[in-house]
C-alpha cells in the first residue's frame, strides 16, 4: 500500500524520517477490493485427555463459526513435539505452521492448570514463529481466547493468552469465554448444554467473525509500523552499500 503523502520536512519532528512517516487516512482502508471467500479460522485447544473439555468447547466454537459463514480447521496437538526438541520440518510442526499461515483468525482455548494455561497450549503457540522469511504468520490476524476450569470461574488462562496474542501481534477481540466447572456443562455426546456460558461462546464467535471481516482486508495497513519501515530501509541501504564495495 502507498503511504499518504507528507511534506519532505517535518520541522516540529526533527527525529522523524519524513520519507517513511505516514499520515493515516480513511481512504487507505478502502484501497483493496474486499475479499469474497469465507473467513478462515484456526482453532487450538490445550488438552490431550480423551474427554477434553477444551477440545469440546473448541468443537462447539467451530460449529458456531461455520454457521456464521466461516471455514474452520482444528489442530490436533497429539504428537506435536516440545519446542526445540525436534527440527522445524517435523510433520506436526509443519502442519501447524501451514494452518497458521492459512488462517485469517484464530481461537485459542486452554484448560486452567495450576493457575495457568497448559504446557500443551503454550507449546503450540511457541512453535508458531513471529516470522517465516518475510511472512509473519500471526501479525494482523484476529484472535479469540477461551478457557475451561474444573472449579470456580477464573480468568488466569485467558489473561495469559491475551498477553501471548499481543506478543504475536494479533488483534485480540474484547470478548472472551471462561467456562467454570466444565464437567457440568457438556452432555454425554460432548455437546455444550444451554446456559449463560454457552451464550457467551456464541457472543465471542459472533464478535470474532465481525472483527475478522472488518479487518482482514486492511490487516497489512493496520500493523504497518514506522519503526519497521525505517529498519527495512536501513537494511536495504546496507545491502546496497555492501554490493558496491
Amino acid at each position: 500500500m502507498r503511504r499518504a503523502a507528507v511534506s519532505t520536512a517535518l520541522p516540529e519532528l526533527p527525529n522523524i524520517d519524513a520519507e517513511l512517516f505516514d499520515r493515516p487516512s480513511p481512504e487507505r482502508f478502502s484501497h483493496a477490493a474486499p475479499a469474497r471467500h469465507a473467513p478462515r479460522f484456526l482453532l487450538l485447544y490445550g488438552s490431550l485427555r480423551e474427554r477434553s473439555y477444551s477440545r469440546l468447547l473448541t468443537e462447539e466454537a467451530a460449529r458456531l463459526l461455520r454457521a456464521m459463514g466461516g471455514e474452520t480447521r482444528i489442530f490436533d496437538p497429539a504428537g506435536l513435539p516440545l519446542p526445540d526438541s525436534a527440527p522445524d520440518d517435523h510433520p506436526k510442526v509443519q502442519e501447524l505452521r501451514e494452518l497458521a499461515q492459512w488462517a485469517e483468525g484464530m481461537v485459542w482455548c486452554s484448560p486452567e492448570r495450576h493457575g495457568a494455561m497448559t504446557g500443551i497450549m503454550k507449546a503450540q503457540i511457541d512453535w508458531i514463529p513471529l516470522s517465516m522469511g518475510a511472512v509473519r504468520p500471526t501479525q494482523g490476524k484476529t484472535l479469540a481466547v477461551m478457557q475451561v476450569s474444573g472449579g470456580s470461574q477464573s480468568f488466569n488462562a485467558v489473561n495469559q493468552l491475551r498477553v501471548l496474542g499481543r506478543w504475536m501481534r494479533m488483534l485480540t477481540i474484547p470478548n472472551q469465554s471462561s467456562v467454570a466447572k466444565a464437567f457440568l456443562e457438556f452432555d454425554e455426546a460432548g455437546r455444550m448444554k444451554p446456559s449463560a456460558y454457552y451464550e457467551r461462546v456464541v457472543d465471542v464467535m459472533e464478535e470474532l467473525v465481525k472483527f475478522t471481516l472488518l479487518t482482514r482486508d486492511a490487516a497489512a495497513y493496520l500493523v504497518d509500523r514506522y519503526s519497521e519501515r525505517k529498519e527495512s530501509a536501513e537494511q536495504f541501504s546496507r545491502r546496497v552499500n555492501q554490493r558496491a564495495i
